[in-house]
């Protein structure tokens, strides 16, 4: 038998704690001494105490816990309780990650506003060229709706491409088209289109979709580092097309010139957006 001293530091809960759970009921000591009111607790109550312990973890209450505990709770069962919850907090850690990274970008945005000049923007004139591409629909033009959906195709595309025989003769490739809202009107939702160049004699086969995509005068920048921080980079390219009285022709799509998987801080991608002929371009042949 143990003092309740001596269980609380073999179970790695204080004293505290363990005269709380017995005024619950969940956990009675073994024996209490009738002269000193002492408790004492022994080893085969520590099954217990860690089924008390995972089940509050899992967010139970403790009244919900003791009635689990009543009800006899197998091992089995506990252990699928407990692998629900982590799966859940696993998924909720990961979507904590992901909005506290997307407060980090919109500061950074908000940072940089004004640090990258206009004079990056150059007017050109892109080249005719054919792509195999997958496509899909995101909820939004938002970072947090295209990323999830642009990076499965591509990794699909280049499984398809693989089996098919089709090897990629220049760089990969994205564009953007609203999807009709139903009304008459764009709507929200957004196609993305996830490509890469290939040879002219190259021909839809293996689940590819083979296009030619037209050349056209767009204003393009250059992006510097990981997609998740392009935002403040578009912002700069399309306050040049506002200013300068062009009209963007559609959402513009991105050329990625030195694609780093392995440390996205080495990108290199090129934004583009499609304009009508203004006077005063300045031209680039790519």
């Amino acid at each position: 038998m143990f003092s309740i001293g001596e269980f609380a530091t073999i179970a790695r809960v204080s004293v505290r704690v363990l005269r709380h759970y017995d005024a619950l009921g969940l956990l009675p000591p073994a024996a209490v001494d009738p002269a000193t009111g002492y408790r004492s607790y022994s080893a085969a109550q520590l099954a217990r105490l860690n089924r008390v312990l995972a089940l509050k973890d899992l967010g139970l209450t403790l009244q919900q816990v003791r009635a689990v505990l009543d009800e006899e709770v197998g091992v089995q069962e506990l252990h699928g309780m407990l692998r629900l919850r982590r799966a859940e907090l696993t998924e909720q850690v990961a979507a904590d990650t992901a909005r506290l990274r997307a407060v980090e970008v919109r500061l950074q945005v908000i940072e940089e506003e004004g640090t990258m000049g206009t004079q990056d923007v150059i007017v050109k004139d892109t080249d005719p060229v054919r792509v195999a591409e997958l496509s899909a629909v995101a909820a939004s033009f938002e970072p947090d709706h295209i990323g999830p959906v642009i990076q499965p195709l591509y990794g699909e595309l280049y499984r398809r491409l693989a089996q098919a025989g089709i090897q990629p003769a220049g760089p990969g490739v994205a564009w953007y088209e609203h999807v009709d809202g139903g009304d008459g009107e764009e709507g929200e939702a957004v196609r993305v289109h996830a490509g890469v160049v290939i040879a002219a004699q190259e021909q839809a086969r293996g689940g590819v979709q083979v296009t030619d995509r037209p050349g056209v005068r767009a204003a393009t920048i250059v992006h510097h580092g990981p997609m998740d921080g392009v935002d403040a980079t578009w912002q700069v390219l399309a306050r040049w097309v506002a200013d300068s009285g062009h009209r963007p022709l559609g959402l513009g799509g991105e050329v990625y010139l030195d694609y780093c998987p392995e440390d996205p801080s080495d990108g290199v991608t090129e934004l583009q957006i499609p304009i009508a002929p203004a006077a005063g371009d300045r031209q680039d042949r790519t």
